[in-house]
């Protein structure tokens, strides 16, 4: 029995010396595969923080863009107002431009809007050229508008 007990006792010890083995093999993967999570984390931290630089870069080139602003005059009173704004802190004339004629066509809406038949008439007139304004804008064409534009730019030139 002697023999058979120190005969499983080596088997025990074989059996353990190879558990030992796999999980020390086991333990050097885990280990390679953190380190490589690691690094592959790290690259897209750097990734991520060069990303948000350009995106920085090209939200700045974008809001000082003058055709922008022009376009953005376009979109009723409350896209002037934001053009408005843009174009206050970083002033191009291209955007004052069509800011001025906006101003200009939206006035003479209010102001003769409200007669019957003529505010009809004018209402369809202002649209074309309201129309023709927005194409001119986002043509990169400083066009004044055919009703009173070059008088917009006099009357306005402060803007």
């Amino acid at each position: 029995m002697s023999n058979e007990n120190k005969d499983l006792g080596d088997d025990l010890n074989d059996i353990l010396d190879d558990a030992k083995e796999g999980a020390r093999k086991t333990g050097d993967k885990i280990s390679q595969k953190t380190n490589e999570f690691s690094n592959d984390a790290k690259e897209f931290g750097r990734d991520a923080k060069e990303k948000a630089s350009e995106f920085k870069n090209d939200a700045k080139e974008v809001l000082s863009d003058g055709k922008n602003v022009a376009i953005i005059a376009h979109i009723t009173i409350f896209g002037w107002i934001i053009a408005l704004i843009m174009n206050s802190s970083n002033k191009s004339e291209f955007g004052s431009f069509y800011i001025r004629q906006m101003l200009g066509l939206g006035l003479i809406g209010l102001l003769v809007g409200w007669i019957p038949i003529i505010g009809f008439i004018v209402a369809i007139v202002l649209i074309v050229a309201w129309i023709m304004s927005l194409v001119s804008a986002l043509g990169g064409e400083m066009k004044p508008t055919f009703i009173l534009g070059d008088k917009f730019q006099e009357w306005f030139k402060g803007l």
